[in-house]
């Protein structure tokens, strides 16, 4: 990936409120979940508290987002199909979660500062769970099209980004480089897939439902590809050195279960600065746009900055 050096108009000279527009965006997003949960899901079922449980532990929400930003971008803010697959989106990604930290898999016992789903009810839950939210999601994003005929394509993207050739194989191949050594460039390859196809389908989706041209589709493409992976360095290096309180999850453990990751290979600061050249290439992506992509150049300098 060719790096672009910096040029004007980065993040860095961006005015807007930022902070402030992730806080509204994360409101908007767990207000519909919780709407949803409140009129979907039947009082009382084990499962649907355990979808609840995960779905609703916080989390920084930034598929959604991104998949809004995305459609503010070529100007449709605050369109109801977007709200809706940026909550697809979010279902998707906590099963993925939900999957990842189970025994087989990573193991893990917190989970967004909380006992995970399998810790908290049992194994066999948490998988049904995870396949619950799987398929909700679909259904929402159905609904979506029924609705509007842009919801197919969109769709499509989730579907790739989030199966065998996507997310699931992502995984797989993070599975299998425990304890094998691994170059940059299979490391980008795997995680490309198993971090950046969802994000990157997330932007394809806000673009697409807010009726973007092909120009804005493939600059958004070409900067989704690039945060997603910048997005992947920057947890690599909180693995390392990020505060668990702070995470809400335990740090430590790549280096604990012998994974490939960025500081291991190529050392905290250069991998801090690939993270920055990986951010100024998505910046230069968005030259495309106007103000109206203030949002997405603000979350390019915050998925490198993050504490969490």
């Amino acid at each position: 990936m060719r790096v672009i050096p910096e040029k004007a108009g980065s993040s860095r000279r961006i005015r807007m409120d930022f902070p402030g527009y992730l806080e509204k965006r994360r409101e908007q997003v767990n207000r519909w979940l919780a709407a949803f949960i409140e009129e979907r899901f039947p009082e009382g079922r084990r499962l649907c508290q355990a979808m609840t449980y995960s779905l609703m532990a916080g989390g920084k929400r930034l598929r959604p987002i991104l998949c809004m930003a995305a459609a503010e971008a070529v100007g449709t803010p605050d369109d109801p199909h977007v709200t809706a697959c940026g909550c697809a989106l979010e279902m998707i990604h906590t099963y993925s979660l939900i999957h990842d930290d189970l025994p087989a898999m990573d193991d893990d016992a917190l989970r967004r500062g909380r006992p995970t789903c399998h810790v908290q009810f049992d194994e066999a839950t948490a998988i049904l769970a995870g396949d619950a939210l799987l398929s909700l999601a679909f259904q929402v994003l159905t609904e979506i099209s029924l609705e509007n005929p842009a919801g197919i394509s969109a769709m499509h993207r989730i579907a790739k980004a989030c199966g065998y050739e996507g997310m699931i194989e992502g995984q797989m191949r993070d599975m299998e480089a425990e304890g094998a050594p691994r170059d940059v460039a299979s490391l980008q390859g795997m995680h490309q897939c198993k971090t950046g196809a969802l994000i990157e389908a997330a932007a394809l989706a806000g673009g697409i439902l807010g009726g973007g041209n092909d120009s804005q589709i493939r600059a958004l493409s070409d900067y989704a590809r690039r945060i997603g992976l910048a997005f992947q360095v920057a947890d690599d290096i909180l693995n390392v050195e990020g505060d668990p309180e702070t995470m809400g999850k335990a740090a430590g453990t790549d280096k604990d279960r012998d994974k490939t990751t960025y500081p291991g290979l190529m050392g905290i600061a250069d991998s801090r600065k690939y993270s920055r050249e990986l951010a100024d290439n998505a910046l230069q992506a968005l030259g495309v746009f106007d103000s109206k992509a203030e949002p997405l150049q603000a979350l390019a300098d915050y998925v490198i900055e993050r504490r969490r």
